[in-house]
């Protein structure tokens, strides 16, 4: 699986209606599709009718349909929906939690690597 296809926009035939563009959206945003499928009609009823039926027939014909294992998890889908909406925090958040790691892999090397007397007894006893 390509790197990017996690950020690509497919559509969801899970969960379609009709040719599954509004269920796509919906796991592409991580927005509940019945909000994107009244949206999508609040939109065409306020005078976008020619445009977003094209749109959403244009959308539907060159989308291509989200593979079954896309995501492993429901925590997966999210993460992925949270890179798309903003990168940017996506990334700070990847990397805070990575220095949230080193620094207590860090301490626990300090613990373990620091003469500690009693750990050292109980290692001998059991040799």
């Amino acid at each position: 699986m390509a790197d990017n296809s996690r950020t690509k926009f497919y559509l969801n035939r899970q969960e379609r209606k009709w040719k599954g563009v509004c269920a796509g959206i919906a796991d592409y945003t991580g927005i509940e599709v019945l909000w994107v499928r009244i949206g999508l009609i609040l939109l065409t009823l306020a005078g976008g009718f020619p445009w977003t039926l094209i749109a959403y027939l244009l959308i539907g014909w060159m989308a291509s349909d989200r593979p079954a294992n896309l995501y492993g998890s429901p925590e997966d889908a999210k993460f992925w929906q949270g890179v798309r909406s903003n990168p940017k925090r996506t990334t700070a958040e990847v990397r805070s939690k990575f220095r949230e790691l080193d620094r207590r892999l860090a301490d626990i090397e300090t613990h373990y690597t620091s003469r500690n007397t009693q750990l050292a007894e109980e290692i001998e006893r059991l040799r």
